[in-house]
């Protein structure tokens, strides 16, 4: 494998494209990583001749960016506009919350697609989970905004993603719940959550996010993520809209259904116009 200093030069030049670059290095480099293993002439190229006007290197830039969009930047959105409301809600009087709330989350397609149905889906959620008092959301994006919508006097929230900024967003929004509320805990870190060691919970979201982790390629990794996630229920959810718009034919994912029954997990599903929410209990 190619020397560190070198992998961190790979990794900051991946990153020099404007929406690759509040992603987590160690994300990057796991890809970067993987794509030297499969390709090794590649690898072999760069260590003999490590220079970013080679084709080699060229070539490694080029397909991590490419996967690094495909798994990543179509669900960042105006992250800019978000920024400059959570600035504002910070030193917001309480009375104006909700507002800016709803505009932090119409700043990101799927939390925008949510706002109609956030109150009675987590109702729902937990008329068969029962309120729980530890939350994980994997692959959180800035769905911890949505907490008001969860309407619990006090929890502990533990959120994980790859956006450095999201993270560092989403913590300070945590802070001001903390000074109002202490019975509230939240957590907000940057991290792959298919290598990290998760907390136990209550109730665990992952909202849209077995194509980003299977990516195309079986559904293997998700059933090792559901089987190692410590919490007793589990809220996959799936869009029911195509990337263009189109409502899919069958919404339904016969997969995950097969999936929990060869595991032995039950499941509910709650069917929203834009989402599909399987609430699995292990």
């Amino acid at each position: 494998m190619l020397e560190k200093g070198k992998i961190a030069v790979l990794i900051e030049d991946i990153k020099k494209k404007k929406e690759l670059q509040s992603i987590d290095d160690d994300f990057v480099e796991r890809y970067l990583i993987k794509y030297l293993h499969q390709e090794p002439a590649l690898l072999k190229s760069l260590q003999e001749k490590f220079n970013s006007r080679s084709k080699a290197y060229v070539s490694v830039i080029k397909y991590v960016r490419a996967q690094l969009r495909r798994v990543y930047g179509l669900f960042r959105d105006d992250a800019k506009e978000r920024k400059s409301i959570v600035e504002v809600l910070l030193k917001a009087p309480s009375a104006t919350r909700a507002a800016l709330i709803q505009q932090i989350l119409s700043t990101h397609s799927s939390t925008q697609e949510r706002l109609p149905i956030y109150e009675p889906l987590y109702s729902k959620i937990f008329a068969i989970s029962g309120k729980p008092k530890t939350i994980l959301d994997l692959g959180c994006g800035i769905n911890p905004f949505s907490f008001s919508y969860l309407k619990l006097k006090g929890c502990t929230y533990y959120a994980y993603d790859i956006d450095e900024e999201e993270i560092e967003a989403i913590n300070k929004y945590f802070a001001l719940l903390k000074k109002e509320n202490p019975s509230f805990t939240g957590k907000a870190m940057v991290a792959d959550i298919l290598t990290i060691t998760l907390p136990k919970a209550d109730l665990c979201l992952l909202f849209k996010m077995t194509d980003v982790i299977d990516q195309g390629k079986g559904h293997k990794r998700t059933e090792e993520l559901l089987k190692r996630i410590p919490a007793r229920y589990i809220v996959v959810s799936f869009a029911t809209k195509t990337m263009s718009g189109k409502k899919m034919t069958a919404p339904r994912r016969s997969w995950m259904e097969w999936l929990c029954k060869r595991l032995g997990y039950e499941y509910t599903i709650l069917e929203f116009p834009n989402e599909l929410f399987y609430v699995i209990q292990k």
